[in-house]
């Protein structure tokens, strides 16, 4: 169905990447903000680079090939600009092929324990995975994609990182146990990583803890035991969220999910808002994370769908289409828990986030933490067709069923469609007995 969103902030991966000589003559310098096609080759800050996700390539700023903060999403390093050498990549007409061929053959360093890879397993972004002598880190979450074959989800390393996860080191305070790609930290849990201690500035999925510092920052402490750093996904741990829904209750609740749909997604984009489910007491953060589930489940199928079955182009002129004309051949169909949708919403939701959605829509599909920010930023911020957002109807004690009328109210509320009304509320009943929560008053609309 059609519903106003916008969408908020994307999180930032910062991944490594592999050093290699390039022969940039010829290469085209980049400029920021023009548009890059996948695979175009420019170069910019000394290097050379290959562009992975066009959407991104084109945006420019924070994903400038070199220099930017998130440049790792959207461009591969193809190596410093300079004359190739015999053990350097070559620089030919394939160099991304030549550049992960020669990290996939080259000895693998024995430190570390990686499984091997497997078809149709979940893989978290940070995991780690054995495959065909090489190892490859995942750079987004997918489904198990071949590691060789699809280089946007995979790169190649040259090892396991940490070498052996079982060990760790001592701080002041305590052992601090080894960190481990995949895992779910939370804000001060700490970890031992290279023969160095580093506490989580804030919950993430298991990021490199030399890469990612914006989560990560070095301590000459530990927690004090062994375990404190490595969370079970049976218990509640952390602030906001991740406090008052486990990963393991996340899987009861939507055992049949898409994998798109990721815990880790969803607890990175909290991050964004730390306000959801976080804000006053236990019962009330329950409240609003039930809510938020219950109404993006219901808009999603229980979350199996990520886009629109009925897909259209969805241009039109609410939009203006003066300030947001519709790109051709893209569509605006809803997309992701909320069902970002037209080209006005994408536009508005791109100026929010510094993202060129009106003419890459289809980044809301690609990046399950986006996806998950897109409906949280609605929830925190849009009336839609509501009195207020949905965030304040919980958290100010106006109840679900106006929750409902900012998401659905002009179809749905006032008697409009009493039988959808009546699903989204057994299924906050449904995910409140999970976490143990009470409903509150005012469910329907």
């Amino acid at each position: 169905m059609s519903i106003k969103k916008i969408l908020g902030i994307t999180s930032v991966f910062l991944l490594s990447t592999q050093a290699y000589a390039y022969n940039c003559t010829g290469v085209a310098q980049y400029v920021d903000g023009r548009s890059y096609n996948n695979n175009a080759i420019v170069q910019n800050a000394g290097s050379a680079f290959s562009c992975k996700v066009s959407g991104w390539c084109s945006i420019g700023g924070p994903y400038a090939p070199g220099t930017g903060w998130a440049a790792g999403d959207a461009w591969t390093n193809l190596g410093s600009c300079g004359t190739t050498t015999a053990s350097s990549v070559a620089a030919s007409s394939t160099p991304r092929s030549s550049a992960r061929s020669s990290a996939a053959s080259s000895t693998p360093a024995t430190g570390g324990n990686c499984p091997n890879w497997a078809a149709g397993t979940n893989y978290q972004v940070g995991v780690v995975v054995r495959y065909n002598g090489g190892f490859y880190r995942a750079k987004n979450e997918n489904p198990g994609y071949d590691p060789v074959i699809s280089t946007w989800f995979w790169e190649p390393v040259a090892s396991c990182p940490g070498g052996t996860t079982s060990s760790s080191s001592t701080g002041n305070n305590g052992t601090c146990a080894a960190w481990v790609a995949g895992r779910m930290y939370y804000a001060g849990n700490t970890v031992s990583y290279n023969g160095a201690s580093f506490r989580a500035k804030y919950d993430n999925p298991g990021y490199d803890p030399l890469i990612s510092t914006w989560y990560w920052e070095p301590t000459s402490t530990c927690n004090g035991t062994g375990t404190s750093s490595s969370v079970s996904s049976n218990t509640n741990n952390g602030t906001g969220f991740g406090a008052v829904v486990s990963e393991a209750q996340f899987n009861q609740m939507f055992p049949g999910r898409n994998p798109f749909y990721t815990y880790a997604g969803l607890v990175a984009a909290t991050q964004t808002y730390p306000a959801f489910a976080g804000t006053g007491d236990l019962q009330l953060r329950k409240r609003e994370a039930a809510a938020a589930l219950a109404n993006f489940s219901h808009e999603t199928g229980s979350f199996v769908y990520v886009t629109e079955i009925a897909k259209g182009l969805y241009c039109s002129d609410w939009g203006n289409l003066a300030t947001c004309p519709c790109e051709p051949g893209k569509q605006y169909y809803g997309r992701g828990p909320i069902q970002l949708s037209h080209n006005g919403n994408y536009c508005a939701a791109g100026a929010a986030l510094g993202l060129d959605l009106r003419r890459n829509p289809e980044i809301v599909e690609q990046n399950a933490t986006v996806a998950w920010q897109t409906a949280l930023w609605f929830w925190m911020t849009q009336s839609g067709s509501g009195y207020r957002p949905a965030h304040s109807n919980i958290v100010n004690n106006y109840g679900f069923g106006e929750t409902i009328r900012t998401i659905n109210g002009a179809l749905e509320c006032n008697g409009g469609n009493p039988a959808q009304v009546q699903s989204r509320i057994n299924e906050f009943n449904r995910i409140l007995q999970i976490i143990g929560g009470t409903a509150g008053n005012n469910l329907g609309c």
